[in-house]
């Protein structure tokens, strides 16, 4: 069905899903920052976080249609993108942002269209244009800039440290982003996202168990709860379950184009909540890794 303007209503609210999906990773970045460490370290977080959402995918199997039986020769594939794409991914953001800025997180994470660029084009074989390649050295310089700034920023060797974490983080999506493309094909993408996170947790709560169990949870307050809340359902399972909406009706260059508002959303709310300053090397930055994914995602005529 059709609009007056010829837009589909199921277009529009697959827009409207994108582009809620990266508010809530915007706004998640100061609520992170609010959550980790102060109330609980950044390991134990990600055991709820992984946890919950896989409960709650597993929980949608009641309201879908019959899936296809999963094959055992895919089962490898799937293992490295629950390992790629929720253990270290996961892992490495929440550990990374707890020891950064907010806004250097934001913008770190704009590079990853940019690692998925080099990583399709050695594995996959994909052509780099003069242009991609210009853009590509112009995010990286940006990603450059500002990590090594951040010996001179906030408690430098932490900054320092959370950057490169959040970098890596960047890195291992990027190669889940090229890994699930074939199981994308084969499977829904509720069903390949519900036993990523399925195999993801196996790995993840053995590794956070300690810190989930040392977290004071009976001093929370109401405040303190809503935000653990947030980021569990809001910026995971609901976040996830959009871009999954998204993705189904919408092209992945058009999905991904709405990455750009993440780290303008989060720097604004950084500077006003969290009190984080916007520098001279943020700004440079910003402008290199803009312009290089700018490059990078931008169609021939």
């Amino acid at each position: 069905m059709r609009t007056e303007n010829g837009i589909s209503k199921e277009s529009t609210r697959a827009h409207l899903a994108v582009f809620s999906a990266n508010v809530i990773f915007a706004v998640n970045f100061s609520v992170v920052k609010y959550v980790t460490p102060s109330l609980i370290r950044p390991f134990g977080l990600n055991v709820i976080r992984v946890l919950v959402t896989t409960i709650l995918f597993w929980l949608l199997v009641f309201i879908e249609k019959p899936e296809k039986r999963i094959r055992s020769s895919d089962l490898p594939l799937f293992f490295l993108c629950a390992i790629t794409g929720v253990a270290v991914n996961q892992l490495l953001f929440i550990k990374g942002l707890s020891m950064t800025y907010s806004t250097h997180a934001a913008l770190l994470m704009l590079s990853t269209p940019i690692m998925i660029t080099i990583v399709a084009f050695y594995f996959l074989s994909e052509s780099l244009s003069i242009r991609r390649v210009s853009g590509l050295m112009l995010g990286i310089c940006g990603a450059a800039i500002l990590i090594l700034g951040s010996r001179r920023t906030g408690s430098g060797t932490d900054v320092l440290n959370g950057n490169i974490l959040v970098l890596l983080n960047a890195i291992s999506y990027s190669f889940y982003f090229v890994l699930v493309k074939p199981l994308m094909k084969k499977y829904s993408p509720l069903q390949v996202i519900r036993w990523v996170f399925t195999l993801g947790a196996l790995i993840v709560i053995p590794v956070g168990w300690n810190e989930f169990t040392s977290a004071p949870w009976t001093s929370y307050s109401g405040m303190d709860y809503a935000a653990i809340a947030f980021v569990v359902f809001g910026a995971t399972f609901l976040a996830y379950l959009l871009n999954i909406y998204g993705l189904q009706h919408l092209k992945a260059s058009s999905t991904g184009s709405y990455i750009y508002i993440q780290p303008v959303i989060a720097t604004g709310i950084a500077m006003f909540w969290l009190n984080e300053p916007f520098t001279m090397i943020k700004a440079i930055s910003a402008l290199f890794i803009f312009t290089g994914v700018y490059l990078v995602n931008k169609r021939n005529d």
